[in-house]
């Protein structure tokens, strides 16, 4: 059984060597497929034995099916994992006893994966840990046509390990945040692409499936886009900070919940309210004013 992880980089040399390590002894190969950095990720990545790949960036899904469509045909499986993500020992040591005996109508993997925030693992709030496909069989699935919160779709029955992979990212907040503002940018396109239909889309959003991406999918675009704009967000944030206790996560808690659960979220509103204002007021297309006010390119 050959198993090949995909890595999508970009200027990931504070955590490359520690995503890498976690995968020795799981892996056949891993696949960096770069967007160009500028700092010492390559060089780690070849001290490492990766296979890289560079290739211009255009989102996440398009970068990870493009990165399928190159693999070695003698993948048998493919490991979708960040570089600031690692997988924990307890899933290393599930993934080498159980992959072997899995049955061959079992397409995808779904374990946890909990954020580490400001050093401290977040256990509260009602959202972790995710439950996340990074496992399935080369062939059998393939990334959300999404510009945020895209998942693996598989064409087939799907497992659960016990298991626990951890997204502990070393940068700083002003990086966290900037990158937040970048996601939510993203995240307006989809979200505008609900009520206007410009870019075709994948129908994760079903309940009856009883995987949980899928359940928070369908109430995210059923009920949480449907409500006020702006009073959303502070009743998310009050759902998870009070209601499912995240306030037990002490003060990197509050900081994470705050910024994750109520700033990202109202951000986004106000994205999508501005992109809105502009095509209204200039009397253009949503694709030109997404690329006016978000500087995204469709």
């Amino acid at each position: 059984m050959k198993i090949t992880a995909v890595i999508l980089t970009y200027n990931e040399e504070l955590h490359l060597s520690r995503c890498i390590e976690s995968l020795k002894g799981i892996v056949a190969n891993v696949v960096v497929v770069d967007s160009f950095s500028t700092d010492k990720t390559l060089d780690i990545a070849v001290e490492h034995g990766a296979t890289i790949i560079q290739h211009q960036w255009l989102n996440y899904s398009s970068q990870f099916n493009w990165a399928l469509s190159i693999l070695d045909p003698s993948t048998d499986w493919v490991l979708r994992i960040d570089a600031d993500e690692i997988l924990t020992l307890s899933l290393r040591l599930e993934i080498k006893s159980r992959m072997n005996s899995l049955e061959s109508n079992i397409h995808g993997v779904y374990w946890g994966r909990r954020i580490v925030f400001l050093g401290k693992a977040i256990k509260y709030g009602g959202v972790f840990p995710i439950q996340v496909l990074r496992l399935f069989r080369f062939g059998h699935g393939k990334c959300e046509n999404r510009w945020m919160d895209e998942h693996i779709k598989v064409n087939g029955m799907t497992t659960n390990f016990n298991g626990e992979m951890l997204d502990n990212n070393l940068n700083s907040l002003t990086w966290w945040t900037d990158k937040h503002n970048k996601y939510a940018s993203r995240e307006a396109v989809d979200l505008l692409n609900l009520d206007y239909g410009f870019i075709e889309r994948d129908l994760l959003a079903n309940i009856s499936t009883g995987q949980q991406p899928a359940i928070k999918r369908w109430i995210k675009e059923k009920v949480y886009f449907r409500c006020p704009t702006g009073y959303r967000a502070f009743v998310y944030f009050f759902y998870r900070y009070i209601i499912r206790l995240g306030f037990l996560d002490g003060s990197q808690g509050l900081a994470f919940h705050f910024l994750q659960g109520f700033w990202y979220r109202y951000l986004v509103d106000i994205k999508v309210e501005e992109v809105k204002r502009s095509m209204n007021k200039n009397k253009i297309s949503i694709q030109k004013a997404i690329k006016e006010v978000l500087d995204i390119r469709l």
